[in-house]
């Protein structure tokens, strides 16, 4: 997951907001967005190479979502568990947002850099193995992609900005959020040191979508919680060319 835009806590209807987009290699075997068979309670895609996935949501109201932290492949441990277990052990899990995310990152050695959200309808919180301990998230509009929480990459500050403008309206629209997810703009930068630049590729830090025929944005996912209890979740599946070949949408209320 490359880019993940999320309102907490920002809108009087809708408490949780999330238009995420997953780059990821096409060669990467993947399902699409469904109720997982061996978890039922579990609403996600499925990476079908390591078994874990990078979004997801559960019957109970727990969320979960994971990006990679961009770092040199040298800090890659021969050690290292696939960091989409992360995303699915939490939803099948019973501890606490806080809880869990005091556990992982006493434990983060054992995996390559990641940024991981966990949440339920009360709090939510932000965990990396690169960042100094956990935080409980605050409302209010926020962006992660490959690097800390809210770094102002030329997207996510985008990105940030354009959830803003659709949270003016009563109803958060989903297919609005489909729509900024497809952009594939480059987006000026502003705002982050040029030495940061330097280091990351153009597409990853200024397109929130991908087109490539090797690395790409395969998927876009929209997730809303309303005040009643009412989960919205949709996935967008793009082939290589970035043409739609895909879509599911699922709705339940949490237990």
């Amino acid at each position: 997951m490359c880019l993940i835009l999320f309102a907490w806590k920002a809108h009087p209807r809708y408490p949780l907001v999330v238009a995420a987009n997953r780059d990821e290699f096409h060669d990467r075997p993947t399902a699409a967005a469904g109720f997982w068979e061996d978890t039922p309670e579990i609403l996600a895609g499925k990476d079908l190479q390591a078994g874990g996935t990078w979004l997801g949501i559960n019957r109970n109201g727990r969320f979960a979502a994971i990006s990679n932290y961009r770092e040199p492949m040298f800090r890659t441990s021969p050690l290292e568990y696939s960091r989409g277990h992360l995303v699915r052990d939490f939803l099948v899990g019973k501890s606490t947002p806080a809880a869990c995310s005091e556990q992982l990152h006493a434990r983060g050695i054992d995996y390559r850099g990641f940024n991981l959200l966990l949440g339920d309808p009360e709090t939510l919180f932000y965990v990396s193995n690169r960042n100094t301990g956990p935080a409980r998230v605050g409302a209010g509009s926020h962006g992660l992609s490959n690097h800390l929480l809210d770094t102002d990459w030329p997207k996510v500050h985008s990105g940030r900005a354009r959830i803003d403008t659709l949270l003016e309206d009563e109803r958060v629209d989903p297919g609005a959020l489909l729509e900024l997810l497809a952009d594939q703009t480059i987006i000026p930068c502003t705002g982050l040191p040029a030495n940061e630049m330097k280091s990351e590729p153009e597409e990853i830090t200024k397109r929130i979508f991908i087109v490539s025929p090797v690395y790409g944005t395969r998927s876009s996912t929209v997730v809303v919680l309303d005040s009643e209890g009412e989960f919205t979740f949709v996935e967008r599946q793009f082939d290589h060319g970035g043409n739609p070949i895909g879509t599911r949408s699922h709705s339940f209320r949490i237990k």
